[in-house]
């Protein structure tokens, strides 16, 4: 897959023990294979972003597992369940990849791609207020 790849990304990649390693370009090949137009940067100093129209996810990798943060106000489905955090959150949810886990691919990918489409659609806080305004039919 070709993408145009932050080196400060790469740097944060490179700089983390194998596994993580794995899981994080894992997660930012799937990124960016859900549109070509992904890019990456690099927010808060040192933390991995994935943007189009808006942030679609983050990465941060703790002590032992990798946090995909996905920027979504909660709004796409997660019929596999994987959201491991954030229910609630009015802004991300967390998917958390720990040692020796399988990263659901499939699932993850499907998420991203909603996001993207929400992103190009105006955002997630745009179609939350179009499906809570009242009178609305959603």
């Amino acid at each position: 897959m070709t993408y145009v790849a932050d080196p400060r990304v790469d740097a944060y990649i490179d700089a983390l023990p194998p596994w993580q390693q794995e899981v994080c370009r894992q997660v930012r090949d799937l990124v960016h294979a859900a549109d070509p137009e992904v890019e990456e940067t690099v927010k808060r100093t040192v933390q991995p972003y994935f943007v189009l129209d808006g942030n679609i996810c983050a990465l941060l990798a703790a002590r032992d597992h990798v946090n995909v943060f996905l920027y979504d106000g909660g709004i796409v489905p997660d019929p596999e369940g994987i959201i491991t955090a954030g229910h609630d959150n009015k802004t991300a949810r967390t998917v958390a990849v720990y040692e020796g886990q399988t990263l659901n691919a499939p699932a993850l990918s499907a998420m991203v791609s909603r996001i993207i489409a929400d992103n190009r659609a105006g955002g997630w806080r745009v179609l939350k207020r179009r499906t809570e305004a009242p009178g609305s039919r959603h």
